[in-house]
């Protein structure tokens, strides 16, 4: 089977898994992405990069299974570009063998070292924070730490996500890296023992359960809060959104725990001059500025600055502990979710 052929089933295979048209073959002049990005997010980006290149880009949306999919493949994948979240998958994909080093000169002059590979194999693209969501009418506290809800007086107060979901997993891996595997047994037994009920859904569905009275704090993303302000399509969520402000944890402390999105050329990528081309605008303040201001994220390259309203929660100051090190400890904190049952809610 030819890569032509193998993006085709590639690709047609897609349209099962999310219901788009099926993109044309790769072909000189193309770049193939697959992301785990949604298309809402990205959409804008990729059409601003055809606009000022003249390069079609190909995408394969999927929820999952994307960095599977690119090692089965093998040598035959007509991936070029793989766009994800979470520092795990980036140093994961790493790890598998399944990159190749960035050779855009863009990427060491405008990411800072902790953000990218020291062998250029991937880099983030924009950050995002892990932060307390706390009602408006029932929380007076405007400066918290992460060490703060493990205190009685938010015993039944919190709410968040499954313990096992990247989210919570990077930021109890955070904790691990900061603090060793005992203290953060102890910290996360705490937590659990103070979830207003078992953990649940999304990030957004906690802001929701704020305004429910469900909950009054609820551990989430920071980008959500510009996503529910502005979003025209379910405007329901404007008011979950509104119930609630974001305080950074340890502000004045160690640090806000800090996730990134980011990417990687494939090992065996049949395009790369085009995703070399692909990565580096992507990097651009054009290209920054959009993830900004669309997306509500914190640009990675440090300057662009982040969209008024995302300024407008406050300064996030980000934790310093190398992304790597936190990606070291992802398996510890799973077990650990595991090991405190901290999918069934408090216990104690």
């Amino acid at each position: 089977m030819t890569k032509t052929t193998r993006l085709a089933v590639a690709l047609l295979s897609s349209v099962v898994l999310t219901g788009i048209a099926a993109p044309a073959f790769a072909q000189s002049g193309e770049v193939n992405i697959y992301s785990y990005r949604e298309q809402s997010l990205l959409q804008p980006l990729l059409d601003r990069f055809s606009a000022e290149t003249g390069i079609k880009v190909n995408v394969l949306y999927a929820g999952d299974g994307l960095l599977e999919r690119v090692a089965a493949e093998g040598e035959l994948s007509p991936a070029d570009v793989v766009l994800t979240v979470d520092i795990g998958n980036l140093v994961g994909a790493e790890e598998q063998g399944l990159t190749q080093p960035i050779t855009t000169p863009v990427l060491e002059e405008r990411v800072p070292a902790a953000f990218r590979d020291d062998d250029d194999n991937w880099t983030a693209l924009s950050l995002r924070a892990r932060v307390f969501y706390v009602s408006k009418d029932r929380v007076d506290a405007t400066a918290m730490s992460y060490d703060d809800i493990t205190k009685p007086e938010w015993k039944g107060r919190i709410c968040t996500r499954a313990g096992d979901h990247a989210y919570n997993i990077g930021l109890i891996a955070q904790r691990i890296a900061e603090h060793g595997l005992d203290e953060t047994r102890t910290w996360l037994t705490a937590v659990r023992d103070n979830l207003a009920y078992p953990p649940t859904g999304g990030d957004r569905e906690g802001v929701k359960n704020i305004l429910a009275g469900t909950c009054d704090l609820s551990i989430t993303n920071t980008y959500y809060m510009g996503a529910m302000l502005n979003n025209e399509a379910e405007p329901e969520q404007k008011e979950w959104a509104a119930s609630a402000r974001i305080i950074y944890p340890d502000f004045d402390g160690e640090g806000t725990q800090v996730n990134v999105a980011g990417g990687f050329i494939a090992k065996y990528a049949p395009n790369a001059a085009n995703a070399n081309a692909l990565i580096g605008f992507l990097l651009s303040d054009e290209a920054q500025g959009i993830y900004a201001d669309t997306n509500y994220e914190f640009p990675v390259v440090p300057s662009v600055s982040p969209s008024e309203l995302t300024l407008s929660w406050g300064e996030l100051k980000p934790v310093g502990t190398p992304l790597v090190d936190v990606a070291a400890h992802r398996a510890e904190a799973a077990a650990l979710v595991d090991e405190l049952k901290f999918n069934e809610g408090a216990q104690n």
